[in-house]
């Protein structure tokens, strides 16, 4: 029986993939488990469409996030933080500080989507990346400067 994979089936093949298996294993397993279709001609309309959307779906998502890249790598973000005689902050900045400021601009981002590999403790400028949707990644001009003590 040719069955048509809705799902990736170990040592049988991916999903979207259309397999020659036996009637038993098709009508026992993978069928009642949502895991394939009877490959006849409507079942291979229908998963055609779907995946039609799935890529259209995809590009949209993937073009707004590489617009969003290009406005955070036109976008220098500045942190004022109290800091030490030679530039030693109090504290440290990390992706949540910068998620925060990048909120007051106007940019929603997680902080988890913010790439540091250990926080700042140093004033002066650095380049952190933001990993975004569909492996579309930015560069953020980030520039930690002291806090007026007053």
């Amino acid at each position: 029986m040719k069955v048509l994979l809705q799902a990736d089936v170990e040592s049988l093949g991916q999903a979207g993939e259309i397999v020659n298996v036996s009637d038993g294993y098709a009508r026992n397993f993978l069928i009642p488990r949502k895991l394939a279709v009877i490959a006849d001609e409507k079942n291979l309309r229908v998963f055609e469409h779907l995946k039609r959307q799935t890529e259209e779906k995809i590009k949209k998502i993937k073009k707004q996030a590489e617009s969003l890249a290009e406005k955070l790598s036109n976008l220098t973000l500045t942190i004022t933080a109290k800091a030490g005689e030679e530039g030693k902050l109090f504290g440290s900045i990390t992706s949540i500080n910068i998620a925060e400021e990048l909120k007051k601009q106007g940019f929603d981002i997680d902080r988890k989507k913010i790439v540091l590999e250990q926080p700042l403790k140093m004033l002066g400028d650095y380049e952190v990346k933001i990993k975004l949707e569909g492996n579309v990644s930015a560069n953020l001009k980030l520039s930690i400067v002291k806090e007026d003590e007053r």
